[in-house]
C-alpha cells in the first residue's frame, strides 16, 4: 500500500511548463515559511483508519525555495523523508534528496539529471544520468506550488513534474487541472474557512484528487485521494493553531506537581436529591454513592494558562468545537485514582497554588417511587365523605453519570487540604 503515499505527493503543476520556465506561473505573494502537518487515512466501509502523518517544512532563503517533507507511519518506526530545492526566481528544481528504509537517492539538476539511486535492500547503487528536455518542477515541491497558482472557478491547466523511477524510461510526467470551483472547509478547531476545490487528474494512473485550498492564504485544509480504485484522506492537523494570550511556562508548571510538600485529599460521590414528581413521591433509598475503586481523578495546576483555556472551551462549545491542549500542557496534569470503596483520593508533592480538581464516574440511582393510580369516594348513609389516594410502589434503579469540578487552593507549603467532591442530583 506504500506506493500510494508517495503518489500523492509526485504530482506537480504548471501552465504550458513544456514551453516556458515554471517561476512565470506562480504568484509569490502567496509564499509563507513554516511547518503544517496532515493525517493521512485510508476510508472503507464508511470508516477511515489513520496509516500515517506527513509533516512539510517550506522555507525561501538564499535565492532557494526548500521544502522538506516527512511521512512517519502509525505504530512503526519507519519514516520517509525527502528534501527538494529549487531556486526561487523560476521555481526550476536544483536538488532533491530522498530516505527511506528501503532504499533511497540524490539528485542535481542542471542540463541533465545526474545522482545516484541505491536500493537497500539488494545493496545495488546505479548511477543515475537522464537529460533535461523539457521545463518542469520538482514532485515534492507539489503541495506548496499548488496554491501559489492563479485559482478562480473555472481555471484549467496541464502541468510537468519531475519524479524519479528507478527503470522507468521517462520520469516526466503531465496532470491537468480539470476543474476549480468554490467549496467550503468546515474545520472541528477554527470552524468554516472558504476553499477552492480544486480537482486533479494523473494522466498516467488515472488517480483523481480533490484539494481544498484556503482562499484568503492558501492553506491546503484537505486532500481526498482516489488511487487504484481505494480512497485516501489528508487532513491539516492544526498543530500550529494558538487561540491563546497567556504564555506557558512548563517547567514552573511541572514543579507545581512534583517539588512540593503539600497533600490534597478527598472523597468523590453523587448524593441524590431528587424532588417529588408531579403524582409521585420519591424515596431515595442510597443517597450517598461513592465513586467505584480505581476511578480517575484529575489534577490541573489552575495556571492562568489553564483558566484561559477553559474559558475559551466554554465559549467554543456553542459551535460544536474543542479547543485541544498542547501536548507539553496535557504532560502537566495529574491524575490519581480511587482507591478505596469510599471514593478516597489523595494528590502528594504539591507547591502552594490553585488546582483544579475533575472527576467523572457512574453510580446506580435506587429509589422507592409511590404513584397514585387512582381515587376512592367514601360515601355512609349516601351522604360523601371524602376521597383517598390509592397508590402503588415501585424499586426503581438506574444508571446515572456524575461530573464533579471544584477548585482547592493551598496557602503555604506542607499545608494539606481535603475536599468532597460531590454531585448532587
Amino acid at each position: 500500500m506504500k506506493w500510494y503515499f508517495l503518489q500523492l505527493f509526485t504530482i506537480v503543476f504548471s501552465q504550458s511548463l513544456f514551453a516556458q520556465a515554471p517561476g512565470s506561473l506562480f504568484d509569490k505573494k502567496w509564499h509563507r515559511n513554516g511547518r503544517s502537518e496532515m493525517a493521512y487515512y485510508y476510508l472503507q466501509n464508511g470508516g477511515k483508519t489513520e496509516i500515517c502523518t506527513f509533516r512539510i517544512d517550506v522555507s525561501q532563503h538564499n535565492n532557494q525555495l526548500v521544502v522538506y517533507t516527512m511521512l512517519s507511519f502509525t505504530g512503526t518506526n519507519d519514516k520517509w523523508a525527502d528534501t527538494s530545492i529549487s531556486d526561487w526566481k523560476t521555481l526550476t528544481p536544483v536538488y532533491r534528496a530522498s530516505h527511506n528504509k528501503d532504499r533511497e537517492y540524490a539528485l542535481r539538476y542542471g542540463k541533465e539529471v545526474s545522482g545516484y539511486y541505491l536500493d537497500k535492500k539488494t545493496r545495488q547503487r546505479h548511477q543515475v544520468t537522464e537529460p533535461v528536455v523539457n521545463n518542469f518542477v520538482d514532485s515534492y515541491t507539489y503541495p506548496y506550488l499548488l496554491g501559489m497558482l492563479p485559482l478562480a472557478s473555472g481555471y484549467k491547466t496541464d502541468f510537468a513534474v519531475y519524479d524519479y523511477k528507478q527503470g522507468s524510461k521517462s520520469n516526466v510526467k503531465k496532470v491537468k487541472v480539470v476543474e476549480v470551483r468554490s467549496n467550503t472547509y468546515e474545520s472541528p478547531v477554527t470552524g468554516s474557512h472558504k476553499v477552492w476545490q480544486v480537482s486533479v487528474v494523473e494522466e498516467a494512473t488515472g488517480d483523481t484528487y480533490d484539494y481544498y485550498i484556503d482562499k484568503d492564504n492558501r492553506r491546503i485544509w484537505k486532500i481526498d485521494l482516489v488511487s487504484g480504485g481505494k480512497q485516501f484522506q489528508l487532513i491539516d492537523k492544526e498543530t500550529d493553531y494558538n487561540p491563546f494570550t497567556a504564555t506557558f511556562d512548563k517547567d514552573a508548571t511541572m514543579k507545581m506537581i512534583t517539588t512540593g510538600n503539600s497533600v490534597i485529599t478527598g472523597q468523590v460521590f453523587a448524593r441524590d436529591n431528587q424532588a417529588p414528581i408531579k403524582g409521585i413521591a420519591v424515596l431515595n433509598i442510597n443517597k450517598r454513592q461513592y465513586a467505584s475503586k480505581g476511578t480517575s481523578v484529575v489534577l490541573i495546576p489552575y495556571t492562568a494558562y489553564f483558566k484561559e483555556w477553559l474559558k475559551l472551551n466554554k465559549k467554543s462549545r456553542k459551535t460544536g468545537r474543542a479547543i485541544p491542549l498542547p501536548k507539553d500542557v496535557a504532560d502537566c496534569m495529574k491524575v490519581t485514582g480511587v482507591y478505596d470503596d469510599e471514593g478516597h483520593f489523595e494528590f502528594v508533592n504539591l507547591q502552594p497554588g490553585e488546582y483544579l480538581l475533575y472527576t467523572e464516574f457512574e453510580y446506580v440511582h435506587q429509589a422507592t417511587q409511590t404513584e397514585v393510580v387512582g381515587y376512592t369516594d367514601t360515601y355512609i348513609n349516601g351522604m360523601f365523605q371524602g376521597t383517598s389516594a390509592n397508590t402503588v410502589s415501585h424499586d426503581i434503579a438506574v444508571s446515572a453519570k456524575a461530573t464533579v469540578q471544584e477548585v482547592v487552593t493551598i496557602k503555604k507549603n506542607g499545608d494539606k487540604a481535603t475536599v468532597k467532591l460531590k454531585k448532587t442530583r
